[in-house]
């Protein structure tokens, strides 16, 4: 498979300036930072992964995110910064999905090995993220003799339980469990997710750490209203936004009913932000949408810019989050950097981010009944809005990238592993 490399001249560079780093190496099996954001596999994690690896840089380390080829045409090196990059690897059909990639997971670890020895490099401490990730990390971890800490964003055991009939692969929870038991670390974002851990994984208390997630301040920040519709070509409606992956587990359904039961507030459409036209819970959603007689009052708009959200955010009313299970709620936290409340699902990745009765509602049950009283309190209620956009803003100026690259660095320190100085 052909595919483009950086000039050597471009590479040199970037080496010369990363020399003196303490070099840390990303697993990231299946969730590339370079994805299109919104798709089947793409979401959170892609963002979570690439902000901390930049924030990590601007700590000062090196790192080296190793990720799946999904495009013949993509560079072999993609330099992010100056301190950070992504590698794409050879592993697998690039449109293999995600239910198969363990399978190919033996080929993404040679391949790793193979970037690594051809190029002279050295890493102090692997990261990997997800269960996948998991797996070649601690291979790689064990044969390079250097400390290993995992994310995984999401876990088996809790997922399955969030909602009736979601299924994982049989494979998933045996790996997490012994990835688990394996690494030095691992970092989690909420203290629900740290006792989950500990009481479905048998994870020791010393090995889990807790390192909230972070917002792009400097990109979501509160803008005006109007403008925002009118850039986004908008009418007067008042405005429900759902942003992020359409899947099942992500209860955008029960946001549909939801949106049938609102009466008090009738000028109301709802815009979906994420997916695609030829995903099966999309078509599963627009015929929802036409069963419910919502027909001109939804509006499906696919993958958006990650740099076009803002307006997206700063021209809605409310920004609904109904999830059954979320390890970390980025979107609510990108709206409440905007100043946009939000109305979200009592689950542990969201309440540890939505104040309820201040930057928001969280709702208790899955229940369309419930997110209309909310909905319709907001919506009916300019001043109640506004000020709980207000506290939503506040409550996100302390939750930045930076500082969650601080918390990982800490982590990274008790391994041995700090920054290079000066």
């Amino acid at each position: 498979m052909g595919r483009a490399s950086l000039p050597l001249s471009c590479n040199a560079i970037l080496e010369k300036r990363t020399l003196l780093l303490k070099r840390i190496a990303f697993i990231s099996v299946h969730g590339c930072p370079m994805a299109v954001l919104g798709t089947r596999s793409a979401g959170g994690m892609n963002v979570y992964i690439r902000a901390l690896a930049q924030g990590l840089g601007r700590q000062g380390f090196a790192v080296d995110i190793f990720t799946r080829c999904h495009g013949s045409d993509e560079p072999l090196v993609n330099p992010l910064d100056a301190n950070t990059r992504v590698i794409h690897i050879d592993a697998g059909p690039e449109d293999a999905p995600k239910e198969d990639l363990f399978n190919y997971c033996p080929a993404f670890l040679q391949g790793v090995n193979a970037f690594a020895g051809s190029n002279g490099l050295h890493y102090e401490l692997l990261h990997s993220h997800y269960w996948l990730s998991g797996w070649v990390g601690q291979a790689l971890s064990q044969e390079w003799r250097v400390p290993h800490v995992a994310t995984f964003h999401t876990l088996a055991e809790i997922k399955t339980r969030a909602r009736v009939g979601e299924a994982e692969a049989t494979s998933r929870s045996a790996t997490e469990r012994q990835v688990v038991g394996a690494v030095d670390r691992v970092i989690v974002s909420t203290g629900h997710e740290r006792l989950a851990l500990q009481q479905l994984y048998d994870a020791p208390e010393d090995k889990v750490r807790v390192v909230f997630g972070g917002v792009d301040l400097d990109l979501f920040h509160p803008g005006d209203q109007r403008a925002a519709r009118d850039r986004l070509g908008l009418n007067g409606h008042q405005t429900i936004l759902y942003v992020g992956r359409l899947d099942p587990i992500k209860g955008v359904d029960v946001l549909m009913h939801t949106l049938s039961q609102i009466e008090t507030c009738r000028d109301v459409q709802l815009l979906v932000v994420g997916g695609n036209t030829d995903d099966a819970e999309s078509r599963r959603l627009r015929t929802l949408t036409g069963q419910l007689g919502l027909a001109g009052k939804v509006e499906f708009l696919g993958s958006q810019p990650h740099e076009t959200l803002p307006d997206y955010y700063q021209a809605a009313d409310v920004c609904v989050v109904p999830s059954y299970y979320e390890s970390f709620g980025l979107v609510a936290l990108e709206a409440m950097a905007c100043g946009t409340p939000v109305v979200a699902s009592r689950v542990a990745g969201l309440q540890a981010i939505v104040k309820d009765n201040r930057s928001g509602y969280l709702v208790a049950w899955h229940c369309p009944d419930a997110y209309a009283d909310r909905l319709e309190v907001l919506l009916s209620n300019d001043a109640l809005r506004h000020s709980m956009g207000k506290q939503a803003r506040q409550a996100a100026v302390d939750m930045s990238w930076d500082r969650t690259a601080q918390g990982v660095a800490a982590v990274y320190a008790e391994l041995g592993v700090r920054p290079q100085k000066g």
